[in-house]
């Protein structure tokens, strides 16, 4: 049976023989797969170790590479939100409304963490209607992130951290169990998007995303300002 680490060392070695475009085309293949999570980490460690890239060009490549791959799963979801009941659409208004505020802020936050699963974010960005042009943006940023810390951190502490790094991450234990998690989650994430009423749920906090004033939460402040003030 192949191991887990000598199967990412044989991906590496037909996509690194390519340079930089070949890790960008690794790692954009291995984000194009949902719902069973690889993680690109350790292509990027074997790449680093191998002596043949510059760190940053390495981890820009790799930015770029989960970038495409995770933004044809955002758009997939996207345009496949057009395969759902235009009730439930309804449903998720406020709850669209409310990513389209903090929508950036979770989509940069998923984008850094370094190993999956982020799918469960993706998808939901993308039913909700999510700007795909903040999703391309935050999700590079945050890739781009996470790989300049990786390698830096595999430059200063050596082979020793990156055997620890591809032990766990290449682990079939490990493996499977998130995938596991990863498969579970989403499922449950699109049941309850698709059964809830967002409207109830968001609008007790966020009463703007069901009353249409979600454009600008100081007008309502505004005008409470104004109607104490005029009751003097």
């Amino acid at each position: 049976m192949v191991s887990l680490m000598t199967l990412f060392e044989e991906i590496f070695s037909i996509g690194g023989s390519l340079g930089y475009a070949g890790v960008l085309l690794v790692t954009f293949l291995i984000n194009l797969i949902v719902f069973v999570p690889i993680p690109y980490i350790p292509v990027l460690i074997i790449a680093l170790l191998s002596g043949r890239f510059d760190p940053n060009l390495l981890a820009l490549a790799s930015a770029i590479g989960v970038t495409l791959g995770r933004t044809t799963i955002f758009l997939a979801s996207y345009y496949g939100r057009s395969l759902i009941k235009k009730k439930t659409l309804t449903r998720m208004t406020p709850l669209q409304i409310l990513l389209a505020k903090y929508g950036p802020l979770g989509s940069f936050v998923a984008a850094l963490t370094p190993f999956p699963p982020d799918d469960i974010i993706i998808i939901l960005l993308g039913i909700s209607k999510f700007a795909p042009w903040k999703f391309v943006v935050t999700t590079f940023f945050g890739k781009l992130i996470v790989n300049l810390a990786v390698v830096w951190l595999l430059l200063l502490w050596g082979k020793p951290l990156a055997q620890q790094i591809l032990d766990k991450s290449t682990d079939p234990v490990y493996f499977a169990l998130i995938a596991i998690v990863s498969i579970s989650a989403v499922g449950c994430l699109l049941y309850f998007v698709s059964r809830l009423d967002w409207g109830s749920i968001i609008g007790k906090r966020f009463p703007w995303t069901v009353n249409g004033n979600h454009d600008d939460e100081n007008s309502q402040a505004g005008r409470q300002k104004s109607d104490s003030e005029g009751s003097f």
